[in-house]
């Protein structure tokens, strides 16, 4: 590897990053991470801090499990790469896939079809949701119904679905014949409503009016995330995905859990579905399923949806695929990644630790007026929302945000600005004493404010 001098002079001058304008990120290079271990990171300064961001909602076993890094090292010698197109497979495909069908068995899902990550899984269930109706006769089912708020990737289906304007806008005109119901968020909804189960009602009435108004014949999928996580850890009332299931069941809509970020245990359970005693048409995967160690996602389907490909004339092949599909070293990963992930019991930490960080942020909120909203309590998945006027709900400016980011940081914390909330996300693994880490610098960062 290059010097320190080469990376520093280097920063951000030939790579462009996700979510960032790349003028503000060469005038402004990004730090630079060195090492990991555990749930801690290292920048090239030396400077080392709990990574509450868990990579990006992703490394669930923390940085450090020999476990899977000694599963990718065996594959990469075993067998580098085949691909799953052509009537060919590979050994850890198949152990792969039946891990996690066996996890999510109680979910309802009994087929995987892998994924190179969670964009690539949201847009396989929107493909098969639509192949599923023509197969059923329907072709005219062609629409996708989702919330605003949520979050779904970002290829042009999954950036069609997806409810805030900062990923569309620059690349619209997107997918056609895609409507957006109104967030199951009580801190700001067009209801005015602040009571969650009043709202979850407004909105499946919003939801049976747009139907109505669209045909239910028109209609292939409602995707929804059980817990909304980038736009702002926002979590529905435990009534409101069975009211979303009721109304797609009623109208022959399949149901898409957009599990991304919710699967593998970040919400205290294995799905953030089961939280909700509801189980989906399709689930969508990623990030946990490796903890972030080799790009892998994967669509998961109920046998309502299997059975009407694997019954179908030649209709139902699937033409639709990616190159790294069930790509062996990423399926090493899978297999050895769920194992830990079930042995170390990662979903009951994540909800004492969860809870920890969830309590120890609401009582900042009692000292500090600047964070207008904390959500969270289902697993380590907590949003701080920040105004600059708590009675208006004024959104905080960037500039401020980006100096809670940096106090914060300083004082031993990596967190995640979204807009004008503060988002974390930590390894499952974290420990009691992290969690205060994090805390204690979140403290910092906003008495600096």
């Amino acid at each position: 590897m290059k010097d320190d001098n080469f990376l520093r002079e280097n920063n951000a001058r030939h790579l462009w990053h996700p979510m960032g304008h790349p003028g503000d990120l060469q005038a402004n290079a990004p730090t630079i991470i060195t090492k990991a271990h555990g749930s801690s990171i290292t920048d090239i300064d030396g400077h080392t801090t709990v990574d509450a961001v868990g990579g990006l909602w992703c490394v669930n076993l923390g940085y450090s499990n020999d476990v899977v890094k000694d599963a990718i090292a065996k594959q990469l010698y075993d067998l580098p790469y085949y691909s799953a197109f052509g009537g060919t497979t590979n050994p850890m495909a198949i152990e792969a896939s039946y891990a996690v069908r066996e996890m999510f068995a109680e979910d309802g899902m009994s087929r995987v079809f892998f994924t190179s990550g969670g964009s690539d899984s949201v847009e396989t269930c929107l493909r098969l949701a639509r192949q599923y109706h023509r197969l059923r006769g329907e072709p005219n089912r062609t629409k996708f119904l989702s919330l605003k708020k949520g979050y779904h990737g970002t290829h042009f289906g999954g950036a069609s679905v997806n409810g805030n304007n900062r990923f569309r806008i620059n690349y619209e005109p997107l997918l056609p014949g895609v409507f957006h119901m109104p967030s199951p968020y009580p801190y700001r909804n067009p209801f005015d409503e602040i009571d969650p189960a009043k709202l979850a009602q407004n909105i499946a009435a919003a939801m049976e009016d747009e139907i109505a108004f669209q045909g239910a014949g028109s209609i292939a999928a409602f995707i929804m995330e059980p817990i909304q996580g980038a736009g702002g850890v926002i979590v529905p009332d435990a009534s409101f995905m069975g009211l979303m299931r009721e109304i797609c069941d009623r109208h022959g809509i399949l149901m898409i859990a957009d599990e991304v970020i919710t699967g593998f245990g970040r919400t205290g359970d294995w799905s953030g579905s089961r939280h909700w005693g509801v189980q989906p048409d399709m689930m969508s995967m990623a990030k946990g399923i490796t903890s972030g160690y080799f790009p892998v996602g994967a669509a998961l389907m109920n046998d309502k949806v299997a059975d009407v490909f694997e019954k179908s004339d030649a209709e139902g092949a699937i033409f639709h695929g990616y190159t790294y599909s069930a790509h062996p070293v990423g399926a090493a990963a899978v297999v050895a990644c769920l194992s830990e992930t079930l042995r170390l019991d990662t979903k009951t930490n994540a909800a004492a630790r969860g809870a920890q960080l969830f309590d120890g942020v609401r009582k900042l909120a009692e000292k500090y007026d600047i964070i207008g909203d904390v959500r969270g309590g289902h697993g380590l998945m907590t949003g701080i929302e920040i105004v600059s006027d708590k009675a208006a709900k004024t959104p905080m400016d960037n500039d401020t945000m980006k100096r809670i980011h940096k106090a914060a940081y300083e004082a031993g914390a990596m967190v995640r600005l979204g807009a004008h909330n503060i988002l974390m996300s930590p390894p499952l693994t974290v420990t009691e004493a992290e969690i205060d880490t994090i805390l204690s610098a979140l403290d910092t960062g906003f008495a600096q404010v």
